[in-house]
């Protein structure tokens, strides 16, 4: 947005630049075309006037005289014509004096009218100029006298002119960007700060906040509001977070109570339904410890109060197919690893370890026996770490692909499937408060693979 900004900025003010510069360097070449005309009118109505008092011959030698001087000292060109347009007198350049313009000029002033207009001088041009006097008035017009007028001088002039204007236009235009970039970034700097901490609060990051207090007044008051917001919505987060993580806790020692009692009770019960009901109780008992034991987690995996540090990953996956190894093979099932060694990540302390656990366990419980399980970690080409978890069972059919991620979610098959159902939830939060992702696909030609992304370190 910035840069859009800039670019309709500069277009403006090269468009305003433009719209300045021109007329005013078209208005100084008229001027000066104008100053050009009324220096050298002046001296063909003094031509004019010696052609019209020619009496005698010294009178025509002092014309010629006169003419001869003018064309030498200005490079021009004169001649005086008759009514019929034959040369009374001539001096100078012929360049200019014949031609349209010069017949024009001609007729116009036999007529008994001079020239009141030349050709703009500009830098490229014309070379040369032709103005016309009568000799003569009204209807005693008897002649014309032409000056064919070199514009040298004039197109220095105006090529100066113009470039002190093409700088001073250059210099402007260089200005008011300058000024531009900063009325940019006086403008942008809150929004990209507001971008910020909403693409952070989005993230998770619940500490997020605008900072910057610069930028227009509704800028700075929108960010006072958006602070505002993300604090109710910090402090909700954070008191729904508490009760979970109290209510867990606290329920917890009652609960673990409950189970030491049950367990106590169980040899004073005699063998038949009423020993059956009590070991289903006991097992709905563990069952909800376990479920407490994984909403805590959730809570604090949530709070995000631990920073992201480096870690090695090839040896967290070592270590971890190390450890389940006796579990999958007691389950009757292969455990094939596959490790690049020298992979390092930046994720939460133990991050690989912990998603590898909750990977590995839905493993256990729903690969059937003679099965296998390849774990294999690698470097991706975008700067990532890759450790993919793929087993050969059942599957999930594609539709439920999505709710493997969500809290308690289980396919209709798996209802009675020992655990929490928090499990992946809380691997998927652990990878996405370390800034990478956990994902999940349908593998060939069955079962499933769940691939975990983190940054390189």
């Amino acid at each position: 947005m910035r840069r859009r900004l800039l670019a309709v900025l500069m277009v403006l003010m090269g468009a305003a630049t433009l719209l300045l510069s021109l007329p005013l360097a078209d208005a100084y070449a008229r001027g000066r075309t104008e100053h050009l005309l009324l220096q050298r009118r002046s001296d063909a109505v003094r031509f004019a006037d010696l052609a019209d008092r020619i009496r005698t011959g010294p009178d025509r030698a002092e014309l010629t005289a006169e003419i001869r001087r003018y064309a030498e000292l200005y490079g021009a060109g004169v001649a005086v014509v008759d009514t019929a347009g034959r040369t009374v007198d001539r001096a100078g350049s012929d360049t200019g004096v014949t031609g349209s313009a010069a017949d024009d000029a001609r007729q116009r002033a036999l007529t008994g009218r001079s020239t009141e207009q030349l050709p703009t001088v500009r830098p490229w041009g014309p070379d040369t100029v032709v103005l016309a006097e009568p000799v003569g008035r009204d209807e005693r017009v008897s002649g014309a006298v032409l000056l064919s007028v070199p514009t040298d001088a004039a197109r220095r002039d105006v090529t100066i002119r113009w470039s002190l204007i093409a700088a001073g236009a250059v210099a402007a235009f260089a200005a008011a960007a300058l000024v531009a970039v900063g009325i940019t970034r006086w403008l942008m700097r809150p929004v990209r700060d507001l971008d910020q901490a909403v693409e952070n609060l989005a993230a998770g990051s619940l500490h997020a906040r605008a900072v910057s207090d610069t930028g227009p007044p509704e800028l700075r008051r929108l960010r006072r509001h958006f602070n505002t917001m993300a604090e109710a919505v910090a402090d909700s987060i954070a008191r729904q977070r508490d009760f979970v993580a109290d209510a867990s806790h606290q329920l917890r020692n009652p609960l673990a109570t409950l189970v030491l009692q049950l367990e106590n009770v169980e040899p004073h019960i005699a063998p038949g339904p009423g020993r059956a009901e009590h070991s289903r109780a006991l097992d709905e008992a563990e069952r909800l410890e376990e479920l407490l034991d994984g909403l805590l987690a959730l809570a604090r995996v949530e709070s995000a109060t631990a920073e992201l540090t480096d870690q090695d990953v090839s040896r967290a996956v070592r270590e971890r197919v190390a450890a389940w190894t006796p579990v999958l093979d007691n389950a009757g099932t292969a455990l094939v690893p596959e490790v690049v060694d020298g992979l390092r990540a930046r994720a939460l302390p133990d991050a690989v370890g912990r998603i590898l656990d909750a990977l590995l366990d839905n493993a256990v419980k729903f690969v059937p026996p003679g099965g296998r399980v390849e774990v294999r970690a690698a470097a991706a080409g975008d700067g990532q770490v890759v450790v993919s978890v793929t087993d050969d069972g059942p599957g999930v059919p594609e539709d439920q692909l999505p709710l493997l991620f969500r809290r308690f979610a289980r396919a209709p098959e798996h209802q009675n499937a020992t655990g929490s159902g928090l499990g992946l939830a809380i691997a998927h939060e652990i990878a996405r408060i370390s800034g990478g992702q956990l994902s999940a696909r349908s593998s060939s030609p069955h079962g499933l693979a769940v691939e975990l992304r983190l940054p390189f370190a």
